[in-house]
């Protein structure tokens, strides 16, 4: 699943941004803006998928969008929010492409921090300034 996740956050970059994002080993622990989406697949596991993007990035994204130079905190966590519906919807697409297919849920802003959550999977994309984490964390459906 992250291998899909991985490949829409890359083709968003090239092809959104016009930037080259490589993965990185680290978590530089700048601060980001932390949006995620729940997921659902067909076994009826679920996973919530963490995009974390430190203030370089989303503002590249505020700028390609709305054309703003220097977007306010809100605008910016907006920003987030489409990212992340945007990233994971492509790969939803791409999943099923793979015969993977799940359900995605809403987008929902968490918080601006240092990326420091609990996850089972990590991917960092990196380009220049900009950063960008994709995490994925299975959740307790009993909960």
């Amino acid at each position: 699943m992250l291998n899909s996740i991985e490949k829409a956050a890359k083709n968003f970059c090239l092809h959104q941004l016009a930037i080259e994002c490589n993965s990185i080993e680290t978590n530089t622990k700048k601060r980001t803006f932390i949006a995620y989406i729940d997921i659902s697949l067909k076994d009826k596991n679920k996973y919530r998928i963490y995009i974390a993007a430190n203030e370089s990035f989303i503002q590249s994204v505020a700028t390609l969008f709305l054309e703003e130079e220097k977007s306010d905190e809100t605008t910016l966590e907006d920003m987030a929010l489409e990212t992340a519906n945007l990233i994971i919807g492509s790969a939803k697409v791409i999943a099923e492409d793979s015969n993977q297919p799940y359900e995605i849920g809403t987008p929902y802003f968490h918080n601006i921090d240092v990326f420091d959550l609990a996850y089972d999977e990590i991917k960092i994309l990196s380009s220049g300034k900009n950063e960008l984490i994709l995490a994925i964390k299975e959740i307790d459906v009993t909960e």
